[in-house]
């Protein structure tokens, strides 16, 4: 078997293991490992495995995961996401659909501080579904507002995926940051569409909420002024040049940190599960890394990305044909296993083949996590659906079955940014 065919057939038992639900990790070091003793020999594939953890952990650049992981973790514990709910509540829950509307933004506000689509859909999922329901909200509509808006986490900044991106490909974190803004603001207003899509077609499943006065409104604007303080001072310390990615990740750690101290929310004992929580997701992420690092290397024995290059070149296809083909690719696979993982494990040869083509690749990394963001809320693996069927005690029929309205909002987006390249490109440009 040739190298190139060698390294198909890997991507190939990496996934089969990944759906046989081996551990990420376990699938691609595992296999990586074998292949590199199969083209190599063991010396060879000894001496990579020695040298793999340390060279996946080692760069001082990856401090910033764990960093912007414990901003998240903090801010949730600092009962944020109730404020942020109760002042777009506040705005447009008395339109029809209004409070699966807020719960949108609210999950967009939210997302500015988490970085992370999961703990977006579920700190958000304990807040809203229970407003929702006492309200008379369809459960379907409900639990696919919460997973939707869940997945905006990972587009507006600070995302994890965007980190993991620019790591990965060495592009400017920063950069990456200010082109997500656009995009998921965007996508915000999709999803509220697709709920007022959902309430003109049955005006049963979102009845009009309570309409606030405009003091009630100064009082929960009032409520959210930390969130607004610390996205501020993280982004605008980015683009003043006060702190580098990293520094900017310890000022958002350390400010959510204290916000939940003077809040008398962190306690003792929550300190030690927001950093308990910390240590298993930077955990988690950096032993996905490790398996990645060895997978990649197989690849590169195998001559799998340049191959992939040549033939895609050979096709003569228009390469906006090729970016069809890639995002088609990703939406499957995005459905067939997590995120991170699915970047981890394909972005290699996939952004050799991107740049090959001259995309941006500022923009292909919005292309690709509003890709992620679709695969979070498609069957059969969509982790958002998982997270609210665990979070509302719903059958995931229920939380199936109100999805639909949502994808067909985030394929709109995918073309949008594809018509309009500058949602992605505009900020980053003028500000960094």
């Amino acid at each position: 078997m040739s190298g190139p065919l060698l390294g198909v057939a890997g991507f190939g038992v990496v996934i089969a293991l990944i759906m046989l639900r081996l551990p990420v990790a376990l699938a691609m070091g595992s296999v990586g490992a074998l292949g590199v003793a199969w083209l190599n020999g063991w010396n060879a594939a000894g001496f990579m495995l020695g040298r793999a953890a340390f060279e996946a952990a080692f760069p001082y650049s990856l401090s910033i995961v764990p960093l912007f992981v414990a901003m998240g973790v903090f801010a949730a514990h600092a009962g944020l996401s109730g404020a942020l709910y109760n002042f777009v509540a506040a705005l447009i829950g008395h339109l029809r659909g209004g409070m699966a509307m807020a719960t949108i933004g609210a999950c967009a506000i939210f997302g500015a501080i988490s970085g992370s689509g999961i703990a977006t859909a579920a700190t958000m999922g304990r807040v809203a579904l229970p407003e929702m329901r006492r309200l008379g909200y369809a459960d379907s509509l409900a639990a696919a507002a919460v997973a939707a808006g869940g997945t905006l986490g990972v587009m507006i900044p600070p995302s994890i995926l965007f980190l993991i991106y620019g790591l990965l490909t060495e592009q400017s974190i920063g950069r990456l940051f200010f082109a997500g803004i656009l995009p998921g603001i965007v996508g915000m207003l999709l999803y509220m569409a697709a709920v007022g899509f959902t309430v003109a077609r049955r005006p049963q499943t979102g009845p009009a909420g309570p309409r606030r006065d405009w003091r009630e409104r100064a009082a929960a604007l009032v409520q959210v002024w930390k969130v607004l303080l610390l996205f501020g001072l993280v982004l605008g310390g980015l683009y003043l040049g006060w702190f580098s990615d990293t520094e900017a990740a310890a000022v958002g750690a350390f400010g959510a940190a204290f916000m939940a101290w003077a809040g008398g929310s962190l306690s003792r004992a929550s300190l030690r599960k927001s950093l308990g929580e910390t240590a298993l997701t930077t955990g988690m992420i950096f032993t996905i890394l490790i398996g990645a690092n060895i997978f990649n290397f197989f690849i590169e024995s195998t001559g799998l990305t340049d191959a992939l290059v040549e033939y895609v070149k050979g096709l003569g296809w228009n390469r906006w044909m090729v970016m069809l083909a890639l995002m088609v690719f990703y939406v499957i696979l995005g459905a067939l296993m997590d995120e991170i993982s699915m970047i981890l494990l394909t972005v290699a040869p996939v952004f050799k083949l991107i740049t090959a083509l001259e995309f941006d690749p500022i923009w292909f990394g919005v292309m690709l996590v509003a890709v992620c963001e679709i695969g979070m809320i498609v069957p059969p693996v969509g982790i958002n659906l998982f997270v609210i069927q665990g979070v509302g005690n719903l059958p995931m029929s229920t939380v199936v079955r109100g999805i639909a309205p949502f994808a067909v909002a985030d394929c709109v987006r995918l073309v949008l940014i594809c018509l309009f390249p500058w949602l992605a490109t505009w900020l980053p440009n003028k500000l960094v």
